[in-house]
């Protein structure tokens, strides 16, 4: 078995068989970060030490037979999840020499689980970004074609995956940061219902929108990844205190019955012609699979960008005052007083991105504006979650394109910021509703991947990955690699 793309349940076999140890996985892995990752700088921090004593540990699990199915998975970690004693920038300059004092919820139950953590992935700063050009650590690049980006925020998760530096990655999913760059990279992307997956420990961008997710090769290992990172956790009040489902279970379900909606608004001005009809040839796939194909309405989806940048500048420009070269982070050299301090650590330790959002979400939180931008936004969200509401009375998953094209060249976008915003027009509204959704590859174009969007109910996670499944077995776009990195 060719093990730059197997899959974490092919893995398993492999591990607990005796096959190969944890060690020499993990040591497969690590060596081909060295010998790969200068191409597409996909990591920040890579951690050899702390993963061959993982390793070791998930060794003894494994002879003992006290494991999990992660037991000895190499993962990689988006560099927004704080991992105690492991430098954790959030891709930018302001907190590039951070250790993390503590491990956050989510990393801490994949490593409960046995799994092992090559190290923290390349990432826009702080989260925002749409191509991964906006980190203090320079751009990643995309394995498929090294002029193009991967996708963003989370595209150092995506292109370590799609290179095959690791088995599986974890990132975030605030406007579209795990499907978009998941559809760019040919990966299979999942950002479950906002509070399935705690927060604790996640540096934050927007915190009403931010999720943590996953990336794999297959919905399955989705699947598997999702019921370890789910769960309640009293350190987050805005987690969900449910029981965690097996939706490893459902994947075999077939899809006779299952309601599909096609929503005409995601077909419209914007969509690249070559993507649109992969996209709909994936769509009557499911159709000849059993499923029930037909259209509904998102009346209030053509408003969600704008809405969007309101709401998460806002709560960003929130949650980043903490940084002012006090407690802890950058700190600007010689200050003349307080002042000066806040001022120069702030403008030297953050980006261009970062520096825009918290002036426009500022501006939108000041006294006079608030109402006619910040309430206004909430307003068009609340009619948004009610458009999802509706159209799950008629269907079970909603379908169509996750990005409105391929990936595109390095540097094409980063004066441009309106058609940069635009890449996340199709993931956003998900967003902003909390509903779960996530990206699987359709096929491609020009060489480039396409990514699929399937959209579910509140907690349906389970649906949304057994048509994914589904799809996959019928179909082999998911196997599809980069040569380069084969």
């Amino acid at each position: 078995m060719n093990l730059n793309n197997a899959t974490i349940s092919e893995l398993h076999q492999l591990l607990i068989s005796k096959a190969i140890s944890a060690k020499e996985l993990t040591k497969h892995f690590l060596d081909r970060i060295a010998e790969h990752d200068n191409q597409i700088n996909s990591f920040i921090t890579v951690t050899p030490d702390i993963a061959l004593e993982q390793a070791k540990a998930a060794d003894r699990a494994l002879a003992s037979g006290k494991h999990t199915m992660l037991t000895g998975i190499p993962l990689a970690h988006k560099d927004i999840f704080c991992i105690d004693g492991i430098r954790t920038t959030a891709g930018s300059k302001i907190l590039a020499d951070f250790i993390a004092p503590y491990t956050s919820t989510c990393i801490d139950k994949l490593n409960n689980a046995g799994s092992i953590t090559l190290g923290k992935t390349n990432m826009d700063e702080f989260a925002m970004g749409s191509s991964n050009e906006s980190s203090f650590f320079g751009p990643v690049s995309n394995p498929w074609d090294n002029t193009k980006v991967p996708g963003g925020s989370s595209g150092g998760s995506a292109a370590s995956l799609a290179a095959s530096l690791c088995v599986a990655s974890t990132g975030t999913d605030t406007g579209g940061s795990i499907r978009q760059p998941a559809s760019m990279c040919g990966l299979t992307g999942l950002k479950p219902t906002y509070g399935r997956i705690s927060r604790w420990g996640m540096i934050a961008f927007a915190s009403s929108l931010d999720q943590a997710g996953s990336f794999t090769r297959t919905a399955e290992d989705a699947a598997i990844l999702l019921e370890y990172m789910a769960g309640h956790d009293n350190k987050d009040s805005t987690s969900l205190n449910l029981s965690v489902p097996r939706y490893t279970a459902a994947l075999s379900k077939p899809l006779a019955g299952v309601k599909i909606g096609l929503c005409s608004d995601y077909f419209k001005e914007g969509l690249d012609s070559e993507v649109e009809n992969l996209v709909l040839e994936g769509i009557r796939e499911l159709g000849r699979m059993g499923a029930e194909i037909s259209e509904i309405e998102l009346p209030h989806t053509k408003f969600s960008l704008s809405s969007y940048y309101v709401i998460a500048p806002a709560e960003c420009s929130a949650n980043l005052s903490r940084y002012d070269g006090v407690r802890y982070g950058y700190r600007c050299d010689n200050p003349v007083n307080l002042e000066d301090l806040y001022k120069r650590s702030r403008s030297e330790g953050f980006g261009t991105e970062v520096k825009k959002r918290i002036m426009v979400g500022t501006f939108a939180l000041s006294a006079g504006y608030y109402d006619a931008y910040y309430r206004k936004a909430q307003q068009i969200r609340r009619l948004i979650k009610n458009d999802f509401i509706s159209a799950f009375k008629q269907v079970d998953v909603i379908v169509g394109p996750t990005a409105p094209g391929t990936a595109f060249p390095l540097g094409a976008k980063t004066n441009d910021a309106v058609s940069m915003y635009l890449q996340d027009i199709y993931t956003i509204a998900a967003s902003l509703a909390g509903v779960p959704a996530m990206s699987i590859p359709v096929g491609l174009s020009k060489g480039l991947p396409v990514g699929l969007q399937l959209i579910g109910n509140y907690l349906e996670e389970a649906k949304l990955l057994q048509v994914a499944h589904q799809f996959q077995q019928q179909t082999d776009w998911h196997k599809q690699q980069p040569q380069s990195f084969m």
